[in-house]
């Protein structure tokens, strides 16, 4: 015959109901089952209030924590989330902290755990990294050294019109200058945005673009209408290398929260849009802590230039020893008899040539290097196919003007 198997409930049970029979009294049916006087009370008094379901074992873990987070900073942290769906657990506690410092907030980590216990935290996909290349921001020390500009691939708002936004941002302090919704990625508008940003915050030492257009052409040194009227200025145009977004990480990372606020959903008209973007523009730089800022706000940190957009832009000044000529409307140059093309972009404008070998001329556009003209061959090179012809060495490449850092402008070296 097998052995019968009970566990502890079924003895409770069968402990419960043998009292409730009353063939033997409590203190012998304790003693039969191994128990404790107080300990059958204690299962007696589980039946009365709760029956079978009272038989069970009820949690050890303590009813509250001496570490629990207090209910009102949990509710002011989810009120908080779901006004930023897209901040993390630093930056919820950094923004919290700055208008409450007087109040012991929980660690990051134990912010998570709330987040994820109230359905409100997504587990981001581990993605493979590539080490960050970090050589083009090397000069980002201060506000207006660098700035980037980019236009934010296009969508379609709710009424089917494009929608291309073009974006500046201060490197050195993410603060983002302006996010203005155009219909197309256009040369004069842009200029028109970025006359804008001149005029309410001065001028930049130089603007970082990518390779297309409006920043770039396929004209003599790539430059384009609004690089050449940039150099006009004394801002040095920095284009990153083709196919290399992250040499412009920090605003294609501002791109990134860009996409994530406005765009999923877009707004119904290009207005409304604007008016999105506006308000993100605010938050970004006013409100979200930046972790790479040491949660500190673009605010905190982004000061205007002391370079005021001029009322009239200076004719450039080259040195002695150059020769300077004219650029015809054709974008054409007269050279020793010979007509030389250089590009319609810098059509009225003058340049120089310097010369770097008897057969060779270095030519100029205010302080940038274009490419080589090669007398021999009646042609203008590229300066990377010059060097790698061996007509340029790279003090050749010096320009004949320099930036001041303490004032931001141009004077010969």
């Amino acid at each position: 015959m097998p052995w019968k198997e009970t566990c502890i409930v079924d003895q409770r049970i069968a402990f419960v109901r043998d009292v409730l029979r009353g063939e033997a009294s409590k203190s012998e049916l304790c003693r039969r089952y191994g128990i404790s006087r107080p300990t059958g009370d204690k299962w007696l008094e589980r039946f009365e209030l709760f029956g079978l379901a009272g038989m069970d074992d009820l949690p050890s873990a303590p009813h509250r924590h001496p570490n629990e987070v207090p209910k009102e900073l949990v509710e002011m942290l989810i009120a908080l989330r779901r006004r930023h769906m897209t901040w993390g657990p630093r930056k919820l506690l950094a923004y919290l902290g700055r208008r409450h410092p007087d109040v012991k907030w929980p660690a990051a980590s134990t912010v998570g755990e709330l987040l994820r216990r109230h359905g409100m935290a997504v587990r981001r996909v581990r993605r493979h990294r590539t080490p960050p290349y970090t050589q083009p921001f090397a000069d980002c020390r201060n506000a207006n050294s660098v700035w980037c500009a980019d236009f934010k691939g296009w969508f379609r708002t709710l009424d089917r019109t494009i929608c291309h936004p073009l974006t500046i941002t201060d490197a050195f302090s993410r603060y983002l200058l302006k996010c203005q919704s155009m219909p197309r990625a256009w040369t004069v508008p842009a200029q028109t945005v970025f006359e804008a940003a001149f005029r309410e915050y001065g001028l930049p030492q130089t603007i970082r673009t990518d390779n297309g257009a409006p920043f770039a052409s396929k004209a003599v040194g790539g430059l384009s209408r609004l690089a050449v009227w940039w150099l006009k200025l004394g801002i040095v145009p920095e284009r990153i290398e083709p196919g290399k977004p992250q040499q412009n990480g920090r605003h294609e990372r501002m791109h990134l929260t860009l996409k994530q606020e406005t765009a999923n959903p877009p707004r119904s008209t290009m207005r409304s849009q604007q008016r999105r973007f506006d308000e993100f523009r605010e938050e970004y730089n006013e409100l979200r802590p930046h972790e790479a800022l040491a949660q500190r706000t673009p605010t905190d940190l982004y000061r205007p230039s002391p370079r005021a957009y001029p009322a009239r832009i200076p004719e450039p000044e080259y040195d002695e020893g150059l020769e300077v000529r004219f650029v015809r409307p054709n974008g054409e140059i007269k050279w020793r008899g010979q007509r030389m093309y250089l590009g319609q972009v810098l059509a009225g404008e003058n340049v120089a040539l310097e010369p770097v070998s008897d057969e060779h001329w270095l030519v100029y556009f205010y302080q940038m290097p274009l490419g080589v003209l090669d007398d021999r061959k009646r042609k203008v090179w590229s300066l990377a196919a010059a060097k790698r012809k061996g007509w340029l060495s790279i003090d050749a490449l010096a320009s004949p003007f320099r930036y001041a850092p303490e004032t931001g402008q141009s004077e010969h070296v």
